[in-house]
């Protein structure tokens, strides 16, 4: 009897497994958490932070709330650097394509390729790093392609920095005008800054949306608190309680997180 039933609960858990496209949207989910995990293993200077959210979740709830106290300050802290690092990717990409175009006046101009690589230094420092190998190598009459491919800048422009390897190629190999070549690169990279500024600026509702849908949980335990139905009291006590509070945050991290990745998806790279 005890085998017919575990092997009727083993046939309905293959049943229930997630399809394919179901597994892809877990892998997308796992990503953001492990990568919050990461980050706090890689930034002991926030240990502090999660010290005084665990605190203040003990303080309120006991050791449920410890552990759910560091959960939303984990999330948090990973939302504030997200929002940071997309800031600086958003600068990075304005400095680059603001050299290219003076690269490109300058072109049009006249100049010598190798003479507008020099005056790198009227540019933005993250597009000083990434220009200035290829300086270097234009003053030593190297192949400024196989320079430009050599690490540096921001990570997040490795991309556009090949798209101008290639461009330089193209223009050495074929004598296509490289005005034109690195005119097109820049084009590309500005409508890419405006069109993820738009598309940030419209997700702004949904962003809010979801910020208040996460805040409703702690609204409801506050109402409840104050009508005198002790949820709090509830959530401190026994094992049943703190077991409640931290699935019910943990549950709620994934859901921001997710929410956050889908809205992220939406704008271009």
């Amino acid at each position: 009897m005890v085998t017919a039933a575990a092997a009727m609960l083993l046939a309905a858990a293959l049943l229930c497994a997630p399809a394919a496209p179901a597994r892809g949207r877990l892998r997308s989910v796992a990503g953001p958490i492990w990568a919050v995990g990461r980050q706090l293993v890689r930034a002991p200077g926030r240990v502090w932070l999660l010290t005084a959210g665990a605190g203040l979740g003990a303080l309120v709830a006991g050791f449920g709330g410890a552990l759910a106290g560091m959960m939303v300050v984990g999330v948090w802290g990973h939302r504030r650097s997200r929002r940071r690092h997309e800031a600086a990717v958003e600068a990075a990409g304005g400095e680059l394509a603001d050299a290219l175009a003076r690269m490109t006046d300058e072109l049009r101009a006249g100049a010598h390729p190798a003479a507008t690589l020099a005056g790198i230094d009227a540019d933005g420092p993250q597009a000083r790093a990434v220009l200035a190998p290829a300086a270097s190598a234009a003053q030593l009459g190297e192949a400024v392609p196989a320079a430009l491919a050599r690490p540096g800048g921001h990570a997040a422009l490795t991309a556009d920095v090949e798209r101008i390897a290639a461009a330089w190629a193209l223009a050495d190999r074929h004598g296509v005008p490289l005005a034109d070549l690195l005119g097109g690169v820049q084009d590309d990279l500005r409508w890419r800054i405006a069109f993820g500024k738009r598309v940030r600026a419209e997700l702004a509702g949904p962003r809010a949306t979801a910020a208040v849908l996460t805040g409703l949980p702690a609204l409801g335990l506050g109402l409840g608190q104050l009508l005198g139905a002790e949820p709090l009291a509830v959530l401190r006590t026994g094992v049943l309680g703190p077991a409640l509070l931290i699935i019910g945050i943990g549950l709620t991290a994934v859901g921001v997180l997710w929410s956050e990745q889908i809205l992220r998806s939406a704008v271009p790279r």
